[in-house]
């Protein structure tokens, strides 16, 4: 009896560390790489004082540019080879297609200010490049790269008209202010894209220069720059936006620092292979200035009662939402896209730039969305969406001739005018991924689960609340 009871229990020992010993090792390896978010963030580099090292006279920009590469002799030719340089992607695959298409901003259309086509010298003044101002622009010419746009002091430096330096800059001033990118550097652009503060995204405004952990938690309470989420090297920049780039794969993740079961309840845990963590965690957007939701160009030209959130001449009626609650799809991290010249039909709403994922998709999760409307200009007798000519002489900013603008921009754009035109109804979804709250601001399960829950489950392809019904976060 009593060998049978010391065979018992040696017997439950081993069968315990046959069990215990995988457990933890998980837990021990699960502990090294993703307990602490902070192991994932790079230390800011020692910066350079480059007062005495740039010391001028510089006449222009490609002056700096070239006084820049005689150290950093790579610099401009790897910042060529990124889409901040070249506006435009890799060829992709798109849904549908027979063959690899580019998609970028510089050869595709929006539902902003609709295309660069004919109108560079306004859009280009957020180029990464200097002189911009038609389709003849040298890509190859190194000195042609704008380094100050992204390291000088926003406050000794600023662009104009086809993405050179504005009238009475310093030039060696800013050059020897050069240094890691800052929060205003990348805003200076990223924030004010279609004309104004706040006007595209809804995730990234004006607010986020010196912002609040009420704004953005990892900006507000832990001091975060853009560049150290999105680690660059070699001037490529990871991560990307749905309205321009199409493509799946995307090196920036929450995931790259933070574990993806690192709630202490089971539950939530449970949530991640279906749930992207923005979308709990971005319950809002537009938190501080309102963004733009919704552009009526078919009224833009007429004298009417002028304000920058609701009426201008030359742009139309606009609606502006603040604290906007987003929309909910699943997305997989690839796009398909409106080509330039896909036939439409303006008796229903064109999407721009839809999100693929579907939630049979194993690879797609629920991802909060701002969804931009507007009504712009087609060709009637084409059945295709148009570009006008809107900046310069004879521009509809110019003339208020919608007909002179399509036609004076037939070779900018390579879409014929038929000479009717309309105004047909599209969409485009802007991934919300800034903004992030602290935690205890996070959505609650009654926020989305429940009668006055946010999600709208059949939509998402649920046969109810998974709550009742089950669904793929319990598969």
């Amino acid at each position: 009896m009593k060998e049978f009871r010391f065979i018992w229990v040696v017997g439950l020992l081993v069968t315990i560390l046959i069990i215990a010993i995988p457990v933890l090792l998980f837990a021990s390896s699960g502990d090294e790489t993703n307990t602490d978010p902070w192991a994932g963030v790079q230390p800011t580099p020692a910066h350079t004082d480059h007062t005495a090292l740039m010391p001028g006279p510089y006449a222009t920009g490609p002056d700096v540019t070239a006084a820049c590469l005689e150290c950093h002799e790579t610099a401009a030719t790897e910042m060529m080879s990124t889409t901040h340089w070249t506006w435009e992607s890799q060829p992709v695959q798109l849904p549908g297609r027979d063959s690899l298409v580019t998609v970028g901003k510089k050869n595709q259309i929006n539902n902003f200010c609709i295309g660069i086509q004919g109108n560079w010298t306004g859009c280009t003044s957020c180029h990464a490049g200097y002189g911009w101002a038609d389709a003849s622009f040298d890509f190859q010419q190194q000195t042609a790269v704008d380094c100050l746009a992204c390291h000088a002091d926003t406050a000794l430096y600023a662009k104009g008209k086809a993405g050179n330096p504005v009238e009475g800059i310093d030039l060696a001033a800013a050059a020897g202010s050069v240094r890691r990118p800052t929060r205003q550097n990348c805003g200076s652009c990223h924030f004010n894209g279609g004309g104004g503060n706040a006007v595209k995204h809804g995730d990234l405004d004006e607010s986020l220069y010196y912002p609040d952990e009420g704004v953005d938690v990892h900006m507000g309470r832990l001091g975060f720059q853009c560049v150290d989420c999105h680690v660059t090297e070699d001037h490529q920049i990871p991560g990307h936006i749905l309205s321009v780039s199409p493509q799946a794969k995307d090196d920036l993740a929450c995931t790259n620092c933070h574990a993806a079961d690192l709630h202490s309840d089971a539950r939530l845990n449970a949530h991640t292979d279906a749930v992207a963590c923005q979308t709990c965690h971005i319950p809002e957007g537009a938190l501080r200035h309102a963004t733009k939701m919704d552009w009526d160009w078919s009224t833009a030209g007429q004298d009417l009662p002028e304000d920058p959130h609701v009426y201008l001449k030359i742009k139309g009626n606009f609606v502006y939402e603040h604290e906007f609650q987003p929309a909910y799809v699943w997305w997989n991290g690839a796009a398909d896209r409106y080509l330039l010249g896909d036939i439409i039909d303006p008796t229903q709403v064109t999407s721009l730039n839809t999100p693929q994922g579907s939630i049979a998709d194993a690879d797609a999760k629920i991802w909060p969305f701002k969804v931009h409307s507007a009504r712009q200009p087609f060709d009637v007798v084409n059945q295709y969406l148009l570009v006008p000519m809107t900046a310069g002489e004879g521009g509809f900013w110019d003339t208020y001739d919608w007909e002179s603008a399509f036609r004076l921009n037939e070779p900018n754009s390579g879409l014929a005018f038929s000479g009717e035109y309309g105004f047909a109804p599209t969409v485009m979804y802007w991934s919300l991924s800034h903004m992030v709250q602290p935690k205890e601001e996070a959505l609650q399960c009654t926020d989305c689960h429940g009668a006055s829950g946010r999600m709208d489950w059949a939509a998402l392809g649920y046969n109810g609340d998974p709550m009742t019904w089950g669904g793929r976060i319990e598969n």
